[in-house]
């Protein structure tokens, strides 16, 4: 049997700016992809949104691989053995695979480098889903960075690599043999999501042109605005690797050299392609993010029991209008505006003391851009264990942001139906209207919606005292 080579797909899933595919067909073997849902107890699963996104972009990549006459096979099981396994199904003389930068999943990838390289099979890693490797950026004293902004600056003074350019075709078109069907588990509740979303390569470049030709004139004030349509919402398609951040990167910064006027929403916009960078960066230079703070001495928090005050927020029946909404945009679309993230997370941590990584947990759960650095990583920044000057008095008044961010009402009115009768002044708080406001607005707090499951300035007093005692 012919040598062929393998390409294990992970957080990838993408033709273009594929360093890894691209050099498996410079290699000059017959190319084989494979995609492995892994079983191993110590990588974290995907949860039930993020699987249901996978399953449709393996479809769409599967095919797009066809078309370069490259078949995309999917198997499931421990990383190690299972790629041991294709190896010898596919007398494969070489494995090419993109880096991923999570603890665990570093120590599986050098394992299996290690034991690839053992039996004479040619190991080659590419850097592909960030715009910097976390070990080629560092402080003035050689360590990682623990601050934003210098990390920004020193980032944007990078070379930044050119994406690459999609393969061209191997042969001829490869008929579909075994279709990825319904095998990763879909859940059930996440079918609805297809009624928001489409996925693939083809669609992110589409939606990042689209996004640069219009919304992104207004998107360093209006991004803050949840009931303005000015984001890029390319954030599932970049946590799947369907479109890479150098793509991103240099598609706007060519659109500022054709548009000098546009620089400073192309900075804006490539300061918060940067902040996912930081992310990845602490996840590669720290232990676990998503279950170790960032900062040590919030390990000692004591977290109050979360009892049904979860509950109530996981379903959006907390009685904060803005907060209810943005976990119900969530619950139906797999998808929240990043502002109403930081209140519904700065509600749970701080005003209700819930440890942050029951909520992280939600979101990774719910989220289809649920992404193992940024996910946790923002969690950890609004929950004041994450790395910031003086972060732990950050506590967010959701009602005096619902008031500043959504002034007329229209994102509240849009999930939470049954307060769309309250006038644009009282909508925010609705437990402060008179009586007779919340009547004529057919409104009886505790039934058709619920009061407040916590006092704002009580809870804030509550959460900076144990704070400070930390």
């Amino acid at each position: 049997m012919a040598k062929t080579a393998l390409v294990w797909f992970r957080s990838d899933l993408r033709l273009a700016d594929n360093p890894a595919l691209t050099a498996a067909i410079a290699a000059g073997q017959p190319v084989i992809g494979l995609y492995i849902e892994e079983t191993d107890p110590d990588l974290r699963p995907l949860g039930g949104a993020s699987r249901w996104w996978l399953h449709h972009s393996l479809q769409s990549l599967q095919r797009d691989l066809a078309a370069l006459g490259i078949p995309l096979e999917l198997r499931r099981g421990p990383a190690e053995a299972t790629v041991a396994s294709a190896v010898q199904t596919h007398s494969a003389a070489a494995v090419f695979w993109n880096r991923r930068y999570a603890p665990a999943q570093r120590e599986h990838d050098a394992a299996i480098k290690a034991m690839l390289l053992r039996d004479g099979i040619e190991v080659s890693s590419f850097g592909a889903n960030v715009l910097v490797e976390p070990w080629d950026i560092a402080t003035g004293a050689g360590g990682p960075y623990g601050v934003y902004t210098p990390f920004w600056n020193a980032l944007r003074q990078k070379d930044i690599s050119r994406p690459l350019p999609a393969p061209a075709p191997t042969g001829k078109p490869v008929t579909i043999t075994e279709p990825i069907d319904a095998a990763y588990r879909l859940p059930h509740w996440a079918e609805k999501l297809g009624a928001h979303w489409q996925i693939g390569e083809t669609t992110a470049a589409a939606k990042l042109r689209a996004f640069l030709d219009g919304p992104l004139g207004d998107y360093p004030e209006g991004r803050d605005f949840p009931a303005r349509d000015v984001t890029s919402r390319l954030s599932p398609h970049l946590a799947f690797g369907e479109i890479s951040p150098r793509q991103l990167w240099h598609a706007a910064q060519v659109l500022n050299q054709r548009a000098p006027a546009t620089a400073g929403p192309v900075e804006k916009f490539l300061k918060e392609l940067t902040w996912r960078d930081f992310n990845y960066h602490q996840l590669y230079h720290r232990p676990d993010i998503a279950r170790e703070p960032m900062q040590a001495r919030f390990g000692g928090l004591p977290w109050r029991d979360p009892g049904d005050a979860l509950t109530a927020w996981q379903k959006g029946q907390t009685g904060i209008p803005i907060v209810d909404a943005g976990m119900r945009e969530l619950w139906e679309t797999g998808y929240m505006h990043n502002r109403v993230r930081m209140l519904t997370a700065s509600l749970l941590a701080k005003n209700l003391l819930v440890d942050w990584r029951l909520g992280e947990a939600w979101f990774w759960d719910c989220l289809l851009d649920a992404d193992p650095a940024n996910n946790p990583g923002n969690w950890q920044w609004v929950a004041g264990s994450g790395l910031d000057a003086a972060p732990y008095f950050r506590i967010f008044n959701p009602v005096t942001q619902s008031n500043r961010f959504d002034a007329a009402g229209a994102y509240i009115r849009k999930w939470v139906p049954e307060l769309a009768r309250l006038p644009d002044d009282l909508i925010h708080d609705p437990a402060a209207a008179p009586g007779f406001v919340l009547r004529d607005a057919g409104i009886t707090l505790g039934k058709t919606y619920p009061e407040p499951i916590v006092d704002l300035k009580a809870s804030r007093e509550r959460a900076l005292a144990a704070f400070k005692a930390l």
